[in-house]
């Protein structure tokens, strides 16, 4: 049964950091492309960032590049999600989502976990 499990959301003032977690089971992570995405209530999901099978390559939204920093530890089935410089628009519900296909710009993924919430205030 695939799982992926996110953690690590709370609730930060802006301009500090989190780092949000991923734990993943049930498929060879090792093979899969992993992407971080957020929703608002009300909102369309959107995508934040995504990460190769290997952790080589890299893809960022606009709107978190140079701040966020998406890394995978293939030993631990692991995704991560490094939040700096935090602002009150990046409070969102926060998914990990899990693919077979290859390329990082591909928006469609297979496998996505339940959210972690992240509330920044001003």
């Amino acid at each position: 049964q695939v799982q992926l499990v996110e953690s690590g959301g709370g609730a930060v003032q802006a301009g500090d950091s989190l780092r949000l977690s991923c734990a993943a089971s049930g498929f060879t992570f090792g093979s899969y492309r992993m992407g971080w995405f957020r929703q608002v209530p009300g909102k369309e999901r959107e995508f934040v960032a995504s990460i190769s099978w290997s952790g080589g390559s890299t893809y960022y939204a606009d709107s978190v590049k140079g701040r966020f920093t998406i890394s995978r530890d293939n030993a631990k089935n692991t995704v991560y999600l490094q939040m700096n410089g935090l602002k009150p628009e990046d409070t969102a519900v926060y998914y990990c989502a899990a693919d077979p296909r290859t390329s990082v710009y591909n928006p469609t993924y297979l496998y996505w976990g339940q959210g972690t919430q992240v509330t920044v205030s001003s």
